[in-house]
C-alpha cells in the first residue's frame, strides 16, 4: 500500500477526523502495513507495547486470560477500529491478547515513533484526546448498562450489538457474518456455553434468529429489540 492510499484510509478513521493535510501527512509517514494470517496472534497480554493497531481489512478479536486459562472476550473488531483503546498514552503493557479471526490486514503505528510525532506536533495529541475522551464516556455508558444487566438480557443486548457492527442486510434479515463460538459468545457475555447455547435455540425455536456455520442470521430484529426492553 502506497503513502496516498495509507492517508486515505487513515482520512476515513474517525479518530483523525480533526487533523489537518500536515498532521495527517506526518502520521502517514510512521505507518508500517502488516498481514497476519487467520488465528495468528497480533500481540499477547503482559508483552512490551511496541505500536497500537487499525484494522485496514479483515477481523480481530481480543480477550485476556484468566489464572484457570479461561479467556474473557474483551471485543470484537471489524475494518476501521483502533485497538488497544489505551495504546496512544500508555507505557504499559498490552493489556490484553489481540488475533486474527480471518486474515487481517492492519495499520501498525509504532510507540516511539507515535510519541517523537506528538512531541514535534503537540496539536495532534490534543485533537486526538479530544476525540477519545468522546469514546471514554461512550464505553463507560455501555459498562455501566451491562454491569446491572441479567444474563438474557445480556445475550439480547450483545446480539443487538453485533447485528449493529457487524451485520449485513441480506433482503429482510441481518447476517452477522462473524466466525465465532458459542464459547467466544459466551465470554463476551460473561455466562456459560450452555447457557448461551440454551438461549439461542430457544430464539431459533422462536424463529427470531437461525445460527449458521460461522455466523448468525437475525429473521425479526424488531422481535428481538422487544425481547430486549422486555426483560
Amino acid at each position: 500500500m502506497d503513502a496516498n492510499a495509507i492517508h486515505a484510509f487513515l482520512r476515513r478513521v474517525s479518530l483523525f477526523r480533526d487533523l489537518n493535510e500536515q498532521e495527517m501527512n506526518r502520521l502517514t509517514e510512521i505507518v508500517i502495513i502488516r498481514t497476519y494470517p487467520r488465528k495468528s496472534v497480533i500481540f499477547t497480554e503482559g508483552s512490551e507495547r511496541e505500536a497500537f493497531y487499525l484494522i485496514r481489512e479483515g477481523l480481530v478479536k481480543t480477550y485476556k486470560t484468566d489464572e484457570n486459562g479461561h479467556e474473557q472476550i474483551v471485543s470484537f473488531l471489524k475494518a476501521g477500529d483502533l485497538f488497544p483503546h489505551t495504546g496512544f498514552f500508555s507505557t504499559q503493557p498490552y493489556p490484553a491478547t489481540a488475533e486474527a479471526i480471518t486474515e487481517a490486514r492492519l495499520a501498525a503505528i509504532p510507540v516511539r515513533q507515535f510519541e517523537q510525532l506528538i512531541l514535534h506536533t503537540p496539536s495532534i495529541a490534543v485533537k486526538l484526546m479530544r476525540v477519545m475522551g468522546e469514546k471514554i464516556v461512550e464505553l463507560q455508558e455501555q459498562l455501566q448498562t451491562l454491569s446491572g444487566l441479567d444474563v438474557k438480557h445480556r445475550v439480547l443486548s450483545f446480539l443487538l450489538k453485533l447485528a449493529e457492527r457487524h451485520g449485513e442486510m441480506q433482503g429482510n434479515r441481518i447476517a452477522i457474518n462473524l466466525p465465532m463460538t458459542h464459547q467466544e459468545f459466551a465470554n463476551s457475555v460473561g455466562s456459560t456455553r450452555e447457557t448461551v447455547n440454551r438461549m439461542l435455540n430457544q430464539l431459533e425455536k422462536e424463529n427470531v434468529l437461525k445460527t449458521e456455520r460461522n455466523r448468525i442470521v437475525i429473521l425479526d430484529l424488531d422481535a428481538l429489540k422487544q425481547m430486549k426492553n422486555q426483560s
